[in-house]
């Protein structure tokens, strides 16, 4: 499902894909917006000076990224509606519907059309490794609290270092290896002395960390030439339905009749229509609001805000469903942004030295 992560990209490809590492999210298509969308918050139809638009926008990336947390962590676990997967396809729908508005109707960003069946099958195999990413994230919430998710999500860059070595065999500054150690150790604190450490959740929750870095860095492969160059909204556009159709089978076998269950359970309980919808919905403003504030700020700003956005959604978390926190918990998890900040130094300043 959402998260602005790291594109790992190598010499000579596509100067704007982002190279931001921020910690989130349900759905994570990064922001790649050209310099030909309109500039204003005059797209929306609103007339607001631009540091208070930008205000705004950054308050709801922030609301939209940390609500679609609380609302997965309550619905799979408090709520008792536990079908990850098929919860996952309808974000995925949500996301088609919302972006063919945002992008035919209301003209966000221009149309852009797949161009060949080469093209079409990077797509694919993108939405394959999104698919898996994202299942993975709305699993664990199944079993671990936000706040050890988040800390386990911020290790990211991590992974990301690792397969850009593996696939692409581009290495990185001894600066950047050794940010990466307070990142590894952090989140081996945190787990020691997390209270409710669950094994399956903890290695799910890890999957979907890895399976993000991983689309980032073959992302940044298949999509850098010119030719086939697509804007982040008409990537979501076309990677959202192809998700839904993979996840279609998967619940169904995995997962059973659960839409025949959903329809039953509307009938004696409006109010997880409500919640599948806006669960649904904020977790489409998770990728729009992370596309404007990309647009309105920087890559970098955006990198700084995801960082913090770990610690918020933490701590929200933890004063919402009140689940157990150790000392050494929080000392892991801070060891962990503390690191993920150094990686985000390290890497701005190799790449000021190569360049």
């Amino acid at each position: 499902m959402v998260e602005a992560q790291t594109w790992t990209t190598r010499r000579m490809s596509n100067p704007r894909l982002l190279d931001a590492t921020p910690n989130d999210q349900v759905l994570d298509i990064p922001a790649t917006p050209p310099g030909d969308v309109r500039n204003s918050a005059h797209t929306f139809g609103l007339h607001l000076p631009p540091n208070l638009f930008t205000a705004l926008v950054i308050a709801s990336w922030y609301l939209s990224n940390i609500g679609v947390l609380l609302l997965n962590k309550y619905l799979l676990s408090f709520y008792g509606y536990r079908y990850p997967i098929f919860l996952t396809m309808l974000h995925m729908l949500s996301c088609a519907a919302y972006s063919y508005v945002a992008i035919h109707l209301l003209e966000i960003v221009p149309v852009q059309q797949i161009h060949s069946k080469k093209q079409f099958f990077k797509i694919s195999a993108l939405s394959a490794i999104f698919c898996f990413s994202v299942v993975c994230g709305n699993t664990s919430l199944r079993y671990l609290p936000v706040s050890f998710n988040q800390a386990i999500g911020a290790t990211t860059p991590f992974f990301t270092a690792i397969f850009a070595f593996l696939i692409t065999c581009k290495k990185e500054s001894g600066q950047v290896h050794l940010a990466l150690l307070p990142v590894v150790f952090g989140i081996v604190l945190a787990s020691n002395s997390e209270p409710l450490f669950h094994l399956f959740g903890f290695l799910v929750c890890v999957g979907s960390t890895a399976g993000r870095a991983l689309k980032s860095v073959v992302q940044g492969i298949l999509l850098t030439s010119e030719a086939e160059k697509l804007h982040s909204m008409n990537l979501l556009l076309y990677m959202a339905p192809m998700a839904a159709l993979i996840l279609l089978p998967l619940t169904l076998y995995i997962e059973g009749n659960v839409a025949a269950y959903t329809v039953e359970k509307a009938r004696g309980d409006k109010f997880i229509i409500f919640l599948l919808i806006g669960n649904a919905t904020v977790a489409y403003l998770v990728n729009l609001t992370n596309f404007l504030v990309t647009k309105h700020t920087s890559a970098l700003t955006l990198q700084v805000l995801g960082n913090a956005k770990a610690a918020v959604a933490a701590v929200v978390s933890v004063l919402i469903f009140r689940n157990p926190v150790t000392l050494m918990g929080m000392t892991g998890f801070a060891i962990t942004i503390m690191g993920v900040v150094l990686y985000s130094e390290a890497k701005k300043r190799s790449k000021v030295t190569t360049h």
